[in-house]
């Protein structure tokens, strides 16, 4: 079943939540709404599944084309999964599971084998077939989590919402589960909406990422157009870590200190960006601008091989697994610089902290003032 939200605004109080927010989730896809505490995601996805309602006339909400406005939450056919479980302490697994249907009109509910039947199955699916017996209090987060996605696919439901799932979960948990999702989403392909501030988390299972600042979204996309080509300069610093610089653009030139790297003008990106055109490469004087360069996006190098390159003093250095964390300053404005490296090629350098080397920006993305991207 396919989601269309058009024109949402919801506000509480004097708070904004959310500011005329339209979205299109396709029929089996799993999207993932991402973005810092108070950017409307949460909200966003209650108002979906009718635990909230929209401001007055401020849009709609559509399962397949239809208005679901007028329909309470238990007749939108959604199933919604809380982060911290919302299981019955009192109730087995088993009986957890099987609650939803249990209190189905009776014109419609299963009979008690049909019941059986479908928690059995659910408690395979979610890799708990043992657990049946037990309580909430005897299992582990992760087994809490997938027994409360079971209860939720229990009413079959058409859309599946899911609220920081792994939120509550450590670290490693959370890892394994995020995988789980994605392989039980392959299998049973229900349309899902997920809620996250976790951008690998995001970028890992979601089919398309939705990140979300200040109730507006700010850009849609897969999660490698996410990442690999952010539409402002919010998205480039809220996805991973990134290296700024202060610049102007100034006759399709980027100058960073007195280092100027030639610049190519993508014009279909600066449309999804501010939704302007870029001024002309040609344009009169130096605009201020700024550049961006992730840390795995650097080459170092001991000395100058002709291209442009940023003069740095190694203040730093760090080994974690397969890759090397590189500190630096920028001599030119003092900028701190990190650089990630290959196990291989740091090896190969051989670097040692204070001394000087060149680096070069393999891809180097400048925001003018009005958030236009343009690539180096």
């Amino acid at each position: 079943m396919s989601i269309t939200a058009r024109n949402i605004s919801k506000t509480f109080g004097a708070f904004a939540a959310l500011r005329d927010v339209s979205l299109d989730v396709p029929t089996g896809e799993l999207v993932a709404l991402l973005g810092p505490s108070g950017s409307g995601k949460t909200t966003l996805l209650r108002i979906i599944a009718g635990l909230e309602q929209p401001d007055p006339g401020s849009g709609a909400i559509l399962f397949r084309d239809e208005d679901v406005a007028g329909r309470a939450v238990g007749e939108r056919q959604v199933g919604f999964v809380f982060q911290h479980y919302a299981l019955f302490r009192h109730l087995s697994v088993f009986e957890n599971v099987a609650f939803g249907l249990r209190v189905m009109r009776r014109s419609v509910r299963p009979t008690k084998q049909e019941i059986r039947d479908r928690v059995r199955n659910l408690l395979a699916l979610v890799q708990l077939e043992g657990f049946a017996d037990r309580y909430p209090n005897q299992l582990s987060g992760g087994q809490r989590q997938r027994v409360a996605l079971a209860r939720a696919l229990a009413v079959e439901p058409k859309v599946l919402l899911l609220d920081e799932p792994f939120g509550a979960l450590d670290a490693r948990v959370r890892v394994e589960l995020r995988r789980w999702l994605r392989r039980l989403h392959d299998e049973i392909h229900v349309t899902s909406v997920f809620v996250t501030h976790d951008q690998q988390e995001a970028l890992e299972v979601a089919d398309r990422v939705v990140v979300m600042n200040h109730g507006r979204i700010e850009q849609v996309g897969s999660p490698d157009d996410i990442y690999r080509e952010p539409a402002n300069p919010f998205v480039y610093d809220f996805l991973g870590s990134v290296n700024r610089f202060q610049a102007r653009v100034e006759s399709g030139h980027a100058h960073v200190g007195d280092i100027a790297f030639p610049l190519r003008v993508d014009t279909a990106r600066a449309e999804i960006g501010a939704g302007v055109l870029p001024i002309a490469d040609g344009a009169a004087g130096a605009r201020d601008a700024i550049g961006y360069v992730r840390p795995h996006e650097i080459d170092v190098l001991r000395a100058p091989d002709g291209r442009p390159a940023l003069c740095a003093r190694v203040r730093m250095l760090g080994v974690a697994g397969p890759v090397a964390r590189v500190v630096l300053e920028h001599l030119g404005t003092q900028d701190t610089i990190e650089v990630v490296l290959p196990w291989e090629r740091y090896e190969e350098l051989g670097l040692a902290v204070s001394e000087t080397v060149f680096l070069v920006p393999r891809r180097f993305r400048v925001f003018e003032n009005a958030n236009v991207p343009r690539s180096a």
